[in-house]
């Protein structure tokens, strides 16, 4: 079976407000020449270009998928919210929550975002494909059930795993988010249930400010559920990969999951421009290495991955390539244009043990 691949152009359609980067045009703040928001979607579109031009697409069972329908959108969102979203989309867009812009149509493609997730975790419980990866666009780990906020307008993920488990498809689920931020919306969600573990492993103090401590563990059944790994800025790749091991897998392995979800952002990429990690290329590859052989030992196999963040059009192809890579055993390869200068600019010996030390020290309080 091959690598199930979920995308669908029109989620490439939808667009932001009036932003320059992450700041409201206006008063001081001047328009930029390309205008709106980095959630843009030629990261995406990019990828995939990528993809076709190595050949990598047609390795992959490309596919595509219907909007996540009403009924599956109320197990997480709440009516109130998703009328509101739908009034708002057809009288032309607006902004529901923090930095959450979108134009007319916006319900639709954020339904179909949603879908993509909801096919793509479907088609690997039911043996359709291996693993899959769903191209979502706009993204959705940040939205919590009645608040977006950070470009995410519906908890893609959630709205996947709810419809999977009321099918009694899965009952176990692992959610493993290694986006660059905080993924609070799937915290918010899932913080008082036993019955999906969440990681986020994510750079400290970016965003959400006031979000993504160690201390918060999950409360009440869900006690103990829900891990999260906040990381100094300027973690590079062996630290990464030193926190996969001595971490993230025991805690997977511990919990022994039906099925493993990624929230797959490439923003800890090191030239990202919404953060400081370092990153690379060959850090994801290798990430997903790992959770793939995590996956085949403990649940055979069922794999999915969901996009995320990643805000730079030259690197994020790159780097996404290599996950798809990795997730489906071809040998097309994509070679990373910038590995040798980002190589250089890792962590010295001095600050690598630093990061390794305060990994440690996480374990340690587990």
């Amino acid at each position: 079976m091959a690598t199930g691949f979920f995308w669908d152009e029109k989620c490439f359609w939808h667009a932001g407000g009036s932003y320059a980067f992450t700041l409201p045009i206006g008063g001081h703040v001047q328009p930029l020449a390309a205008g709106g928001l980095p959630e843009s979607p030629e990261t995406k579109r990019r990828l995939k270009n990528l993809m076709d031009v190595t050949g990598l697409s047609q390795e992959l069972d490309m596919r595509t998928a219907p909007e996540a329908t009403r009924e599956m959108l109320l197990r997480v969102h709440p009516q109130s919210y998703l009328d509101a979203f739908k009034e708002m989309s057809d009288a032309g867009g607006g902004e529901l929550g923090r930095r959450t812009p979108f134009a007319s149509g916006g319900y639709e493609i954020a339904a179909l975002s949603a879908g993509l997730a909801v096919a793509a975790v479907d088609a690997v419980l039911t043996g359709a494909v291996e693993n899959a990866y769903a191209l979502s666009r706009p993204p959705g780990h940040h939205c919590l059930p009645d608040f977006p906020n950070g470009f995410c307008l519906l908890a893609n993920i959630a709205i996947a795993i709810e419809e999977a488990q009321s099918k009694g498809m899965a009952k176990r689920v692992v959610v493993l988010d290694w986006d660059v931020h905080h993924g609070n919306g799937t915290e918010a969600i899932y913080y008082d249930r036993d019955d999906v573990l969440t990681i986020s492993l994510h750079q400290e103090g970016n965003y959400p400010l006031d979000t993504g401590a160690f201390a918060d563990r999950g409360r009440g059944a869900g006690e103990g559920y829900n891990l999260n790994l906040p990381l100094p800025a300027g973690t590079g790749h062996t630290a990464y990969l030193h926190a996969m091991d001595t971490i993230i897998l025991p805690q997977i392995e511990a919990f022994n999951p039906d099925l493993i979800i990624v929230a797959c952002g490439f923003d800890a990429a090191a030239i990202d421009p919404l953060a400081r990690m370092l990153a690379t290329a060959q850090t994801f590859r290798e990430m997903t290495l790992k959770i793939k052989d995590a996956a085949h030992r403990l649940c055979d196999g069922r794999l999915v991955l969901v996009h995320e963040g990643g805000y730079s059009e030259v690197y994020v192809p790159f780097c996404g390539h290599a996950t798809l890579e990795a997730l489906s055993g071809s040998r097309i390869t994509a070679p990373d244009p910038l590995a040798e200068a980002l190589d250089v600019r890792q962590p010295g010996p001095r600050f690598d043990a630093f990061l390794k030390g305060e990994i440690d020290h996480f374990a340690q309080q587990l």
